[in-house]
């Protein structure tokens, strides 16, 4: 048996799908695709929550990683090799992630973030987020894309997900991100 899935940055609407861009992957991988499973079988009340060995599903993972890996760039960072995040989403409202992202800015770390929509973190303050830039792209589609980027000093490691960084994604619904490990794809994606 050979098993397929894709995962997708945003949703099968098919009204939405006219004018919001999105992005995904198809893969077969046996890793991503047994996560997939359990990440159904959980769903539909199947089986209790499982361990996802690629996956993070919120709410249970998906916020305790995402600021495991921004606690683990600024741990990383120094003077002569700072670190780098880049993310890509809808909307930023998270106050945990927002106060992980001031400490990583604060240990140097560069970010720079594309927020679409609604962003309550506070760029360029200094001694708060003086490494923080903040932009934000609105054109003929609404980009719908949620990418995140870590440097991890050099082991550079690219996630896409359904999930923006906010309390209603990351606690109140089912959502997951999903590595981009193949290193052509992770070119591409960032």
């Amino acid at each position: 048996i050979r098993r397929y899935v894709h995962l997708g940055t945003g949703n099968y609407n098919e009204k939405t799908a006219k004018l919001y861009t999105d992005t995904g992957l198809l893969t077969c991988r046996d890793d991503i695709c047994h996560d997939v499973a359990l990440y159904f079988n959980t769903l539909t009340g199947y089986s209790a929550a499982q361990h996802l060995e690629k996956l993070a599903m919120a709410p249970l993972t998906l916020k305790e990683k995402l600021i495991r890996m921004i606690e683990r760039e600024a741990e990383k960072s120094s003077k002569a090799g700072p670190g780098l995040i880049m993310a890509k989403m809808n909307s930023l409202a998270d106050p945990e992630v927002i106060e992980a992202l001031y400490h990583a800015s604060g240990k140097g770390v560069t970010i720079k973030l594309n927020v679409r929509g609604i962003c309550m973190l506070v760029p360029g303050v200094p001694g708060l987020s003086e490494n923080i830039e903040v932009i934000s792209i609105v054109g003929r589609y609404l980009e719908h894309s949620r990418i995140f980027y870590f440097q991890n000093r050099g082991d550079e490691e690219v996630y896409m997900s359904s999930a923006d960084w906010m309390p209603r994604n990351l606690v109140r619904r089912a959502e997951l991100m999903f590595p981009i490990e193949d290193v052509d794809l992770r070119q591409r994606s960032v």
